[in-house]
């Protein structure tokens, strides 16, 4: 009787978004190991059981706290994108959403790095997560067939492309950088000279 009601309560958005907040916040805070279940719905102002309604485990719920920031990511990459103009200013709409987005939800970013850097990590389908990142891929894509960006490997493009985008929105590793819009606009200029034919 029991199980057959907890498969009827209905999930409830707030819930799952306290849920969600309170494990990037734990996590960022005392690590992946000490992230209790038990501390996570405390933090989250919810009873233990209530986590089970809505992930599998622990595993799953830190798992799936990954993949949604990932999945936001994608979406604000995504934003005021114009597939008719230049690939060189598609591209730097791509840049500027996906260091805005960094630089508003940087606990979130914090989250991820410590994900990749965990057993965790093998556990997240790296093709899942490239579908987020379509915005990116296509102009990239895009770009080498119109023989404007170069045409090397992948992952050398992303690490031009991204990591400075990485290192500048961080403000842990770049306290003194002024966000200003003339030094974000240096900045992907650099990073297209890097990439462009």
């Amino acid at each position: 009787m029991f199980i057959y009601f907890r498969s009827m309560r209905t999930k409830d958005d707030i819930k799952q978004e306290a849920l969600f907040e309170a494990t990037v916040k734990l996590v960022n805070e005392i690590g992946f190991a000490a992230s209790s279940v038990a501390k996570i719905a405390k933090e989250a102002g919810i009873s233990p059981a209530t986590i089970y309604v809505y992930y599998k485990n622990k595993e799953d719920l830190l798992v799936s706290t990954y993949l949604e920031i990932k999945q936001n990511l994608g979406k604000a990459l995504g934003q005021n994108i114009d597939d008719t103009t230049p690939i060189r200013d598609t591209l730097k709409q791509v840049w500027f959403n996906m260091f805005d987005h960094i630089r508003a939800h940087p606990n979130h970013f914090h989250y991820t790095e410590q994900f990749a850097n965990s057993p965790f990590s093998s556990l997240v389908n790296k093709k899942e997560i490239e579908k987020y990142f379509e915005p990116l891929i296509m102009v990239i894509m895009r770009g080498i067939e119109q023989k404007i960006i170069k045409n090397v490997d992948d992952n050398i493009l992303r690490a031009f492309i991204v990591h400075p985008i990485v290192v500048l929105s961080n403000e842990r590793l770049c306290q003194d950088f002024e966000a200003s819009p003339d030094n974000i606009e240096t900045a992907f200029s650099l990073a297209w000279d890097a990439i462009k034919l």
